[in-house]
This record gives structure tokens, C-alpha cells and sequence, in this order.
């Protein structure tokens, strides 16, 4: 570990470059517990960090940044009593990849109350599911601890095709839900369908022209809103009584011009989502779940890999919306 290679993220002006980079241990953070990395993933936060503007990052420093919000490996080095030499972890959200040197590098290293163990899922899967996928079994155990049922009717989904919304359609499908899969992909509706997805359909609204009606007919038990915007006040008028949405994308716009009929005339909730801060305790309880009674079925249909050299091109995809699925980025040897 006296040198690894990482890719590197610098802002010159307004523009942002990264590049693979030759780094020693002194380059890595403070924490308790350093990490080989195995594997990343990719997702529209690491797409927002390379992009100039894209909010996520409020300064990159002189030495440059080590993109990847997510990450999965082996314990090397261990000065906590919770992990030790040889142990399979994960870490996600809180600054890792933003404010922090995170998964496109070889090595990482992080405070032990930042990293989760991995159990039964392997560094693989764990990077498979990553960021995205954790924040679809958030958005879909919301929907349960608000008492949704599967047998309440249908449960929309937008931005069905991209990494959150492909897993939460598998996570609600495998739970019994009748599963609406919205998006604007004609090329994914074949791959909804084989993840439980009942019904595909458009981007919604329907007629993204037409005036917003402050209620719609009743339509939806309850929905997964990966877009924000136009779509989840769309999808917020059209929830029936004592329904809920649960909300954690803004790729359609962060606005939301809505009004408060939904709320207070069919007593719709709106769940806000945030995989960022959420504490260490109910993270690694959910990542057990994941292991175990949430595990996502359809994994390796919505999963392509990628070197971590070749990873910028991904998350040009992403960033224009023109990637389905999620990326698994191979660190070990990918370099």
C-alpha cells in the first residue's frame, strides 16, 4: 500500500478533469479503518461530482479528489474493535466521494462508524445493490412502515429503467406489490417486465403540456418517484386515500409546483428519501435486510460492469440519461 492508483478528479476553472494517478498512503484520510477496494459502482451523484456546477462537491482541493460515493472490499488495517483483518465491508453516503476520497482508488480509508460489514451479501452484490439500490430499499421500506400493503393496489414507479427505480421495481415486485414501471426507455420495457414490473408505461405526465390538475382520479396506491418535478407532482394528484410517495430524485427538475389538496383531501404523505446522512445504526440494520428478506432477485439482469479507468464514459451516460440499469466498476485490477 506505499503507492495505489486512483482516479483523480481536479477542477481547473470551470472544468473538470480526472485522470488515473499514482498515490502513497500519506494521500489517504483519517479513519480508523482502510479498506481494499474490490469494486464501486456508479451513480447520477458520481455523474454530478465531475460535472462543474453539479452541487454535490463544494470545493475540490489543490491534491484533487478520488470520486465513487459507494465502495466495497477487505479490511487491511483496523484500529477498531468493530472489524477486523480480512473482514468484507461496504461504505456509502455521509461525504464519502464528495468531501472525501472515495471508491475509484485502490485503497480507502474511513472512521469505523462510517463502514458497514457486508454478512452474507459479497463485495460483488454488495456494489451491485451500492448507493442507488440502497436508496430503493429505503424508499420501499418507507412504503411499508406507512402501511402500504401489496394487496392495495397498483405502486407506480418512475425512472423505472435507471439504478434506483430498476431496483425498487425488483424490491416491490418480490414483495407482492402490483408493479407500474414508468419511463421513457421503449428499450427497457422488456427488462421492467422480467423484474416483476406488471405494466410499463410513459414518462408521466402523460402530456407533459398540459395544465397540472391539483387532483386527478385516484390511480396509484402508492409510488417510488425517482424524477422530482413535473412527474411527482403528477404522481402526488393521482395517489389514492391515505397513500404514499416515496421521493429521492430530482433528475426532472427541483422544483415541485403542487398544491396541497393531495395532503389534506386524500391525506397523501410525502416521504422524503436520503441515503446521505441516514445514521450508521438503522444503515447497516437495512443492510442486513438486503442480505436476507429484501434481497433483490433480478441483480444480475440489471448489472453491467465496467473498468474503473473506463468509468468516465459511464457516467457520461448517466448524466445524459442514456444508461439503464446499474453499473458495477471494478476496481481490483481496473485500473
Amino acid at each position: 500500500m506505499d503507492t495505489f492508483q486512483a482516479l483523480v478528479a481536479r477542477q481547473d476553472g470551470d472544468r473538470i478533469s480526472a485522470s488515473v494517478e499514482t498515490l502513497t498512503e500519506s494521500d489517504l484520510p483519517p479513519g480508523e479503518v482502510t479498506i481494499q477496494v474490490l469494486y464501486s459502482s456508479v451513480n447520477f451523484k458520481d455523474a454530478l461530482a465531475l460535472t462543474p456546477g453539479g452541487g454535490v462537491v463544494r470545493n475540490y482541493p489543490p491534491t484533487g479528489l478520488v470520486p465513487g460515493i459507494d465502495l466495497t472490499g477487505q479490511v487491511v488495517e483496523s484500529r477498531s474493535p468493530d472489524f477486523a483483518v480480512g473482514d468484507s465491508v461496504l461504505a456509502h453516503g455521509y461525504e464519502i466521494g464528495t468531501g472525501h476520497h472515495g471508491g475509484y482508488a485502490e485503497y480507502a480509508r474511513l472512521p469505523a462508524d462510517q463502514v458497514v460489514a457486508l454478512g452474507a451479501i459479497s463485495p460483488h452484490d454488495g456494489a451491485a445493490i451500492g448507493t442507488a439500490g440502497f436508496t430503493a430499499a429505503m424508499s420501499v421500506q418507507a412504503l411499508i412502515d406507512w402501511g402500504i400493503k401489496a394487496d392495495a393496489g397498483p405502486v407506480v414507479v418512475t425512472g423505472a429503467s435507471g439504478g434506483v427505480g430498476s431496483v425498487s421495481v425488483d424490491l416491490l415486485a418480490g414483495a407482492g406489490y402490483q408493479v407500474v414501471a414508468s419511463t421513457g426507455k421503449k428499450s427497457a420495457v422488456e427488462l421492467l417486465k422480467a423484474l416483476g414490473a406488471v405494466e410499463v408505461i410513459g414518462r408521466l405526465p402523460a402530456d407533459p403540456d398540459a395544465k397540472p390538475r391539483p387532483l386527478a382520479k385516484a390511480r396509484w396506491a402508492a409510488a417510488v418517484d425517482c424524477v422530482g418535478g413535473a412527474t411527482l407532482a403528477d404522481v402526488l394528484s393521482a395517489v389514492d386515500y391515505r397513500g404514499a410517495v416515496a421521493a429521492s430524485g430530482l433528475t426532472g427538475g427541483a422544483g415541485l409546483h403542487t398544491t396541497v389538496m393531495p395532503f389534506i383531501l386524500r391525506g397523501v404523505a410525502l416521504l422524503g428519501i436520503d441515503s446521505v446522512q441516514l445514521p450508521i445504526g438503522p444503515r447497516r440494520e437495512l443492510w442486513a435486510r438486503l442480505g436476507d428478506s429484501l434481497r433483490p432477485r433480478h441483480l444480475g439482469q440489471i448489472t453491467t460492469e465496467v473498468d474503473v479507468k473506463d468509468v468516465v464514459g459511464v457516467l457520461d451516460q448517466v448524466r445524459a440519461g442514456a444508461f439503464t440499469g446499474r453499473a458495477v466498476v471494478r476496481v481490483a485490477g481496473g485500473f
